[in-house]
């Protein structure tokens, strides 16, 4: 879900222990980087750009982002999703940006299956995960809202959208993933060739660090502090999926995750701890860490064996991890982390 609670600092930083390189126009220094941290799509998000435009790159990044936000907030009243949620069966027109972010969601709910469904929503609403408290619906209140749910059910013919009264969407699932990919085409276009973008865990890297090596990202622990190894990447999305992000314990004693499953509206409990991705395009990434992660361990690598254009890693409650053959040189994994067993799929 997104919120609009905007909040914002900036601040100039210098690349510690690096060669300086003046430029002979304007005496910028080429390898000054600029950080800022603002809250929007109900994270914060930090970007770190290296270069002499940086800060103004990072201006027209903040911007770009603060519009987005205002175009798919499921919570803004004047927002496109609330448009196309309100339709009641009526056709809404929409803006370019929501247009290719719903046709590519649509893409990913048919191509998983309907492991990714961004009709769920209400479902999620109604366990509590969107702000409020939590709670435990009962199985009569979560098979009528299931009524409601199924990506089929939204219709689209470019920038003309149909949804049926009763029916809801949110991009929760891959939002952050999408403006991903296009805050880092922002800050290409502002001549940044060096850039790290954190959106509240999805992580974006634009080309790799100024020094030409590669952006070091830690993979976090899913059963606790810390991290089960450092990723190196360059020009990659890497995003983490697992219910330890926000959960609960219901009356009954038992933890609730909050990554559901669209067929049953309940919670995911199949065996997986987490879900990491990587991959060129940040939306891929998020909708996959999501979908894969609902599917399971035997499904997700049957996936991956059909289409093979991103890697992943997957960890299990036995902590068990599993990655595939092309992420394998670029994980080192903390030797003291777990008990169980590496396998690398290929």
């Amino acid at each position: 879900m997104f919120k609009i609670n905007r909040q914002k600092m900036k601040a100039v930083l210098l690349l510690a222990g690096m060669a300086f390189i003046l430029s002979a126009c304007s005496g910028a220094k080429e390898n000054e980087g600029a950080e800022w941290t603002f809250f929007a799509m109900d994270t914060y998000i930090t970007l770190n750009a290296y270069g002499k435009n940086a800060d103004a790159a990072l201006d027209m990044a903040e911007d770009r982002m603060i519009e987005l936000e205002h175009l798919w907030s499921v919570t803004d009243e004047k927002s496109e999703v609330t448009a196309m949620n309100r339709g009641n069966g009526d056709t809404v027109e929409v803006s370019d940006e929501t247009a290719d972010l719903l046709a590519f969601t649509l893409q990913m709910a048919s191509q998983t299956n309907g492991a990714l469904d961004p009709t769920i929503y209400p479902v999620v609403d109604a366990w509590g995960f969107t702000g409020q408290e939590n709670r435990i619906p009962d199985v009569h209140e979560l098979n009528r809202l299931l009524e409601n749910v199924g990506y089929s059910k939204v219709k689209q013919n470019g920038n003309e959208v149909t949804i049926p009264g009763g029916t809801k969407i949110d991009f929760g699932a891959v939002g952050k993933g999408y403006a991903g990919d296009i805050l880092a085409d922002t800050l290409t276009d502002g001549g940044i060739s060096s850039a790290l973008i954190d959106l509240g865990g999805n992580i974006q890297a634009v080309g790799s660090k100024p020094d030409g090596s590669d952006w070091k990202i830690g993979i976090r622990n899913p059963t606790g502090d810390g991290h089960i190894g450092v990723l190196s990447v360059s020009d990659r999305a890497v995003v983490t999926s697992g219910s330890y992000e926000r959960n609960f314990i219901g009356e009954d004693g038992k933890e609730y995750g909050h990554i559901l499953d669209p067929a049953t509206g309940y919670p995911v409990e199949n065996g997986l701890l987490s879900v990491t991705i990587v991959a060129k395009q940040g939306k891929l990434c998020d909708a996959l860490s999501t979908s894969l992660f609902v599917m399971g361990l035997d499904k997700a690598i049957d996936y991956w064996k059909r289409y093979r254009d991103f890697d992943m890693i997957l960890i299990t409650e036995q902590k068990d991890i599993y990655l595939t053959e092309g992420i394998r040189p670029q994980i080192e994994l903390d030797e003291t982390w777990g008990s169980g067993r590496l396998e690398v799929i290929i």
